[in-house]
């Protein structure tokens, strides 16, 4: 029996490479900063770096071009070497130093037959949040002709007693360290070790036994939800057109992490909605609760706000729904009507502050309890979409580590 996370073939970039320009953060952090990636622009230059086999969402429908660029450099980095197999049949412990404190983790593959992004699906590993179909498509194109996949999803698993990671990172001085470096944009420390031969063997042997243990369901993706979804949209196609039972598109590399670290905070993702009147949102969200008789106080589960005032919500007799759940069906409703008005989901109160402008209105909501989230997630649902953050913009995960997904 094998679980469906296991260990896999990762490719790193050679010795030669400067580590520090070639991790860059996940694609769809800063989706509204775009001096963000002007600056990683500035920093990387015509260095081999992620950033060229990568897209970041800010530029998506602005660049068409990108994408035959995205793969060409994909085969040149393979072809000269520039990214080389370093890990056989293994994972790698990945060690993150930042402002939260430091975060373990575990790289290695999830089975995309075991994933499915359904709500109130039985599979093994299982969406946190709803996925927008809309969404996937223009990824999948990234991927269905990427000779590699490099991968920002992090998957979680609620492992409260610490069998797996912690075990292996107390350990890690019998391990080799296979990259080290100072990450760009206030992303801290990263470190990585190589867990191969028979650590990987034991590693293996205990996921199948974790897996078995934890019932029907074993893993809950934390981040890249849409990422996922796009690799299993394009594994479905690859099997059908092929017809094989068995191809590296299967699988998806992923970072583990246990839900119980103490690095790992639930960060609520918060809105900025553009083109609207700040006064024109909070009556309607009003009149909607009306509606739904769904009573409210001041408190600190939604603030309204733009330069000019804050307008702080606590919602009552929710019938145990999150308040963003109510929120996010009245703001579909709303951008439904108003044709100029868009929304953007916005990591960190100060980005807010700083696009909740006259025109704009910005949208903050308070924590998560993230004990709830496997709860959840196992009677059956999913979250609303962009509900939670593992941890602000810098703290997500930066590509490192790539897979070969074509044969």
């Amino acid at each position: 029996m094998k679980s469906c996370f296991r260990s896999a073939n990762i490719l790193l970039p050679n010795k030669n490479i400067d580590q520090s320009k070639w991790a860059v953060v996940a694609c769809d952090q800063y989706t509204s900063q775009q001096d963000y990636w002007q600056d990683v622009e500035n920093i990387v230059g015509d260095e081999p770096s992620t950033l060229h086999i990568i897209y970041p969402e800010v530029y998506l429908g602005k660049d068409d071009e990108r994408i035959g660029r995205i793969q060409n450099k994909m085969q040149s980095y393979v072809d000269e070497g520039i990214v080389e197999e370093s890990i056989q049949d293994g994972f790698v412990l990945v060690e993150r130093k930042t402002d939260a404190g430091t975060r373990l983790g575990l790289v290695g593959v999830i089975d995309l037959e075991a994933y499915d992004f359904t709500p109130g699906t039985d599979a093994p590993i299982r969406a946190t949040e709803g996925t927008i179909a809309s969404r996937i498509p223009p990824r999948l194109r990234i991927r269905e002709n990427a000779l590699l996949e490099c991968s920002h999803v992090m998957v979680l698993i609620d492992d409260k007693a610490q069998r797996l990671i912690e075990p292996l990172y107390e350990k890690k001085e019998t391990l080799e360290c296979i990259y080290d470096m100072d990450l760009m944009g206030n992303g801290g420390h990263l470190r990585g070790y190589s867990v191969i031969d028979d650590k990987a063997k034991e590693v293996n042997a205990l996921l199948c036994q974790m897996e078995k243990d934890s019932g029907d369901f074993f893993l809950a993706v934390g981040d890249g939800n849409h990422s996922l979804a796009t690799a299993k949209t394009h594994w479905n196609n690859v099997k059908a057109s092929l017809n094989v039972e068995d191809h590296p598109a299967r699988y998806a590399l992923v970072e583990l992490v246990n839900l119980h670290s103490p690095a790992l905070f639930f960060e609520p993702i918060h809105r900025v909605l553009f083109n609207v009147d700040m006064n024109d949102v909070y009556h309607g969200f009003i009149d909607y609760l009306k509606q739904k008789d769904i009573a409210y106080t001041h408190g600190e589960d939604i603030v309204f706000l733009n330069e000019q005032q804050e307008i702080h919500m606590q919602l009552l007799n929710k019938d145990g729904r999150i308040p963003l759940d109510i929120l996010q069906n009245y703001l579909d409703q709303y951008l439904e009507s108003h044709q100029d008005a868009f929304i953007d989901y916005v990591h960190g109160k100060d980005a807010v502050k700083e696009l909740a402008t006259k025109n704009n209105t910005g949208i903050l909501l308070g924590s998560i309890n993230k004990d709830t989230l496997f709860p959840a997630i196992a009677a059956g649902g999913v979250l609303p979409r962009k509900t939670f953050s593992m941890g602000e913009a810098n703290e997500k995960r930066y590509y490192v580590e790539c897979r070969k997904i074509q044969k």
